[in-house]
């Protein structure tokens, strides 16, 4: 019987499985997904790899020493999962020591063509690099030219942003009472959409996120102008469950489109609601009088380089010592 795959089995494995013989190799493998359509393209990867003659048999193969299992280790060790499978899929007999610059070059190439430096950073180099630290490899990975993206930072003075506010707020009250939050808290899209109302108090003007971007956990302040919004909520906050109605999608980023649209406010590519946290960031450099330090103190970001984009927003104190050069008709002392 040739190689074919087995699905999972209810109480035994979760797994797709692959049996059979196939190039005179006989198998019965699991190939670590419950996927099928993943399971399907490491079967094809398998019957290449065997016609190539370098498909490695069970017995030949070290389990620390193949890739998919060092990916199973770092997940079962509560590691993010996110970006992992298309990586197994592909390195699925691939072993951690034929893991160069190189290959990990190609197979970024390969899972996202065209896609940007930081895209690629962030659901390639990132993973394997992580995975292979859990297993002790120590091994030096060069990034891609431009992987941090680009910092320059879009923001919007106050008056188009009050602008923009009102309108969302038109399009929908709770919605507008959404867009204030993320403006005068700098909370993340998906921070925001997972806030529960009973993580809110606005007596003290606090709210609690449990579970972050960084994964640690966040205390964010409430101005008055949000609490005030906040106890204005169109469903009140004697309930439980998440405090707004909102999922991420098209649906919601049309609602902000419209606000823009009615406005005439005009937003980058990829932009849309990162915007809010961008103001946040700038506001609080020009009206908040922070600095880089004072940011990260906000518990917002994590690290002064997370926050040197905001240093475009006012000029530095050396830089004011400019005022003091020589001009024409004023005589340096």
């Amino acid at each position: 019987m040739p190689w074919k795959l087995i699905p999972p089995r209810a109480g035994k494995t979760p797994f797709w499985y692959v049996r059979g013989k196939y190039c005179g190799i006989a198998l019965d493998r699991s190939t670590g997904t419950g996927e099928r359509r993943a399971a399907a393209t490491i079967l094809a990867t398998w019957k290449r790899q065997a016609e190539r003659g370098e498909f490695l048999k069970p017995s030949e193969e070290s389990a620390p020493e193949l890739f998919l299992s060092a990916a199973k280790a770092y997940i079962l060790a509560g590691g993010e999962r996110k970006f992992i499978e298309p990586i197994a899929n592909r390195w699925a007999t691939r072993t951690l020591a034929s893991i160069d610059q190189i290959a990990i070059d190609a197979l970024a190439a390969e899972l996202y063509p065209g896609a940007p430096a930081s895209t690629r950073n962030r659901q390639v180099y990132t993973p394997v690099s992580a995975i292979m630290k859990h297993v002790g490899i120590e091994r030096k990975i060069k990034r891609p030219k431009g992987w941090r993206g680009n910092k320059r930072t879009f923001w919007l003075k106050p008056e188009p942003t009050f602008a923009l506010l009102a309108a969302a707020t038109e399009i929908d009250a709770e919605f507008g009472i959404f867009c204030t939050l993320l403006n005068y808290t700098g909370l993340r899209l998906g921070e925001a959409l997972g806030l529960q109302v009973e993580n809110v108090d606005l007596s003290r003007g606090y709210a609690y996120v449990p579970t972050t971007k960084t994964d640690q956990p966040r205390a964010v302040h409430l101005p008055p102008i949000c609490v005030t919004e906040l106890a204005n909520h169109p469903r009140g906050l004697d309930r439980s469950g998440r405090l707004f109605r909102f999922h991420a999608g098209q649906r919601l980023d049309d609602r902000l489109r419209l606000a823009c649209q009615r406005t005439g406010v005009v937003l980058p590519q990829r932009t849309l609601f990162h915007v809010f946290r961008h103001n946040y960031g700038t506001w609080m450099r020009l009206y908040g009088g922070l600095d880089g330090l004072g940011l990260i103190r906000t518990g917002v970001w994590a690290d002064m380089d997370s926050v040197e984009r905001y240093s475009h927003s006012e000029t530095s104190a050396e830089a004011k010592r400019a005022d003091e050069l020589p001009v024409p008709g004023r005589r340096k002392a």
